[in-house]
């Protein structure tokens, strides 16, 4: 066997409650706080582990505004599920993945909305063997993550719930208002399910996605929204650019010099063109066809990251960084070529720097 067959393959990305297991142990080893029923932790400590908390060496692993995340994390404490809604790549996935491993001590249960069609997704369906030779019994019984999450009473993430037919929205309700499943093939009280002391549901939407299936009325009222908001701060932002590429590197098993200043082209551009505004609080075109997101940031400094790796000297420049940029923010929207040119000729240009006259002196790749 060769050298290369006998490499064991590692997971492309790990699950949080993996990546940060010391943390959690931590956290729960010196947790003193009330914990609410069926959770790991009390809410005091699931904060720390998503706002971090230097003192204790916890990471902040999400940057918001500490009361919002209060009040998400305290909604999941209700008999009321959370939606986080926001544009993408506002890293809301990452914030219930985060919630679920401290509050649960897994964030695997997952429904994708768009991927579930009917019922059995939703909710349950049979193994088909054990159908045929013994019939509907709980032996037979498949269940989905949700209703997992009912049984084993914990957090259940359900990801662009926006994208899920309404009729089967409609079925969360009895799940969400009454903590109960009736499955009519079982007899007695194997047929009915109640939701462990520690379930709950934490759902995400994209704002894109409002008119792609509207939720009930009935639906919005058993859950607490929570909007979820590209972030403001320049610094935190390439706090999070840095952290995260660095780790999608060593994933990737490359070892790629990060020049802040070259990375800083890029959150800067991303900030700018996203929100409209310059730092110095000009107004600018906004990018109608690109979702230049913090998420998009990290992805574009990977890309440019391996460039540098397999075909340049191992440290980023302002050249490969501009392609992978330019490929980000031009999509299908024709308008935009013209918005990001301009932008170049009034932000780009009069400023001051060897990586900003570069990025200037690459405007041709825009045309």
């Amino acid at each position: 066997m060769s050298n290369k067959q006998s490499v064991t393959k590692a997971a492309q990305r790990e699950p949080a409650e993996v990546v940060y297991a010391a943390e959690l142990d931590k956290l729960r080893g010196m947790d003193h706080g009330p914990v609410p029923p069926g959770w790991q932790m009390s809410p005091r400590a699931v904060e720390k582990f998503v706002m971090g908390d230097e003192k204790l060496g916890i990471e902040r692993k999400f940057v918001a505004e500490r009361a919002m995340v209060v009040r998400i994390i305290i909604s999941l404490c209700t008999s009321r599920g959370c939606l986080l809604v926001g544009e993408p790549g506002t890293a809301k996935s990452w914030l219930s993945e985060l919630l679920a491993a401290a509050i649960s001590g897994g964030s695997t249960l997952t429904l994708q909305g768009g991927a579930v069609s009917d019922v059995g997704q939703l909710l349950y369906s049979w193994n088909e063997a054990v159908l045929h030779t013994e019939g509907p019994c709980l032996k037979a019984l498949v269940p989905s993550p949700l209703l997992r999450g009912m049984m084993e009473g914990r957090m259940v993430r359900f990801e662009e719930i926006a994208r899920c037919p309404q009729a089967l929205q409609d079925a969360l309700l009895s799940v969400l208002s009454d903590r109960v499943v009736v499955i009519p093939e079982l007899a007695g009280d194997d047929g009915v399910v109640l939701a462990r002391e520690g379930f709950n549901v934490i759902a995400t939407s994209n704002s894109i996605d409002e008119g792609v299936h509207r939720m009930s009325a009935a639906l919005k009222r058993r859950m607490d929204f929570e909007e979820i908001r590209p972030i403001r701060n320049l610094a935190d932002e390439m706090d999070v650019v840095l952290r995260e590429v660095g780790r999608a590197n060593s994933r990737a098993g490359i070892e790629v010099a990060l020049e802040e200043s070259v990375i800083e082209v890029l959150v800067t551009m991303f900030h700018e063109l996203r929100n409209g505004q310059t730092l110095d609080g000009r107004s600018t075109d906004r990018l109608a066809g690109s979702a230049l997101s913090t998420a998009e940031a990290v992805s574009v400094a990977h890309a440019a990251s391996l460039n540098a790796w397999y075909y340049g000297g191992g440290s980023i420049t302002v050249e490969q960084l501009m392609h992978h940029i330019i490929g980000s923010a031009l999509k299908d929207q024709p308008e935009d070529r013209r918005r990001l040119r301009h932008y170049f000729e009034t932000t780009v240009a009069p400023r001051r720097g060897d990586n900003w006259q570069q990025a200037w002196a690459l405007r041709s790749l825009i045309h």
